[in-house]
């Protein structure tokens, strides 16, 4: 009896977080008082000249206005060696001097010949982080070409996404690499909460000890993308994190049983990297739910568990959250059994 009490309590628990979800925008600020312009640097434009005209002065402007860029392109996404090597230079250019990314080049720089409203949106995103979070630096923002490697990375105090990685779901050439789940999330609209995803996840490390369990990262990454959500005025998580509307309304239906069978099964409280991986990495589905799931059900979750948190808690301003990875007192906080 007690046992199915428990449960009816969880159950009633998340019908009501899911059906008072939406949150308000007090406390973040007026984004006017943060005088921010974010200029998108195209490193992209600068290579291809390098590649196709094979330039020396833009050999020599990737090297002294952009090494750390340059670096990283070539150490860490495309790992090609080192940017010390001796011939380094002539290794960058062959690799990209095959006739599919030729091609895919010429096609994503046309593309995105013109980035004034990525350039609003980072601003614009930019500005609200800075207000409600004063002591993050705002990085320099950049473009690159990956030949299909890394969508975003992030380095010191600059972060850069590869325009080749969002051509567009439909874009032929993805249809030969990737699954359709992966193409769904290569489309221009998914840079900005990209970027800021990675950018506040590198500037909010969770320390990955062996004994973290599944509800840590739960937490963990659905703190992530409520912040997001906030920072770029997405009317709903579901959008920010690129749900259809079929999808969203699995996670709304399904809520009250997927928690429960967390905590019935253990699994809430599992350390297993492969639970991990199941309820938070994009996939088909979410393993152990069903063809029918959507993937990341982990992640939604964990935004909502955080909206609860925060809707209970309104003192807690969006720096403290940030920096807190106490999940379980932010469970008890927000009378949330677990």
């Amino acid at each position: 009896m007690r046992k199915l009490l428990y449960t009816l309590f969880i159950l009633a628990f998340i019908s009501f977080t899911i059906a008072s979800c939406h949150w308000s925008m007090d406390g973040v600020g007026k984004d006017d008082e943060v005088m921010i312009d974010v200029k998108i640097n195209r490193f992209d434009k600068l290579m291809d000249e390098y590649i196709s005209l094979n330039s020396f002065s833009a050999l020599q402007k990737m090297n002294s206005d952009y090494p750390l860029e340059t670096k990283l392109l070539i150490e860490d996404v495309l790992m090609l060696g080192a940017t010390n090597d001796e011939n380094i230079n002539l290794r960058l250019r062959e690799y990209y001097s095959d006739t599919i990314l030729r091609k895919l080049s010429a096609e994503a720089l046309s593309k995105f010949a013109d980035m004034s409203k990525l350039e609003q949106g980072f601003t614009r995103g930019f500005q609200r982080m800075k207000k409600a979070l004063p002591h993050v630096t705002v990085p320099v923002v950049y473009a690159q070409i990956s030949a299909l490697n890394q969508s975003v990375v992030v380095g010191d105090s600059i972060l850069g996404f590869s325009i080749d990685k969002y051509m567009g779901a439909d874009y032929p050439l993805y249809q030969c690499f990737y699954y359709d789940y992966q193409c769904k999330s290569m489309s221009p609209e998914r840079i900005l909460p990209d970027c800021f995803k990675f950018y506040l996840m590198s500037e909010f490390t969770f320390p990955w000890e062996w004994h973290r369990t599944l509800l840590d990262h739960i937490m963990h990454r659905g703190k992530i993308h409520w912040a997001v959500t906030r920072i770029l005025e997405y009317d709903s998580f579901e959008k920010e994190m690129g749900y259809t509307e079929e999808e969203g309304r699995w996670c709304r239906e399904h809520a009250d049983s997927v928690w429960n069978y967390l905590i019935s099964s253990g699994l809430l409280y599992s350390t297993d990297p492969r639970w991990q991986r199941a309820f938070l990495h994009p996939a088909e589905y979410t393993l152990s739910l069903g063809e029918d799931s959507p993937a990341e059900v982990g992640v939604w979750l964990g935004v909502h568990l955080i909206d609860e948190y925060m809707k209970k808690n309104p003192d807690v301003t969006l720096s403290k959250l940030m920096n807190d990875i106490d999940y379980r007192e932010m469970l008890k906080k927000a009378n949330i059994p677990y």
